[in-house]
């Protein structure tokens, strides 16, 4: 579903879990939508590959988050269309998503994938003394 949030243009994920609300979905910007679409055209990805968005425990922060295309799509895994792409979430990453926005980021600091989990009070900065140099 299309919704513009803070002046940014977003896909919401409803993750169809039962009891959560509007504000739990899963939002892609349109930036990491664009992102994602031209990285599958640049390395050629077959179109039967699923772009899959999840979570793995460890790093300073205790959630390491996964993006990256995947043809194997289990039965456990939540399979979502959005513009075009085919996403997979597996059913426990679900939880740790709910909430998160993944968007593209290209500043001054550099480019890249971000996920904004309002969740957690900062994105790990290991080693980075706290914060931008």
């Amino acid at each position: 579903m299309n919704a513009v949030i803070n002046d940014i243009d977003v896909e919401l994920i409803h993750t169809g879990v039962t009891g959560t609300e509007e504000q739990d979905a899963i939002m892609v910007t349109r930036r990491a939508l664009d992102k994602i679409n031209s990285i599958r055209e640049e390395n050629q990805v077959p179109a039967e590959y699923a772009l899959r968005l999840g979570t793995q425990s460890g790093g300073c922060s205790g959630m390491n988050y996964i993006l990256g295309f995947d043809s194997d799509v289990n039965a456990s895994d939540k399979l979502i269309e959005l513009s075009n792409i085919n996403m997979v979430i597996d059913n426990k990453s679900i939880f740790y998503l709910m909430g998160v926005t993944l968007d593209y980021v290209d500043d001054a600091y550099g480019s890249g994938f971000v996920f904004n989990n309002p969740n957690n009070a900062k994105t790990c900065g290991c080693g980075s003394g706290g914060g931008h140099h």
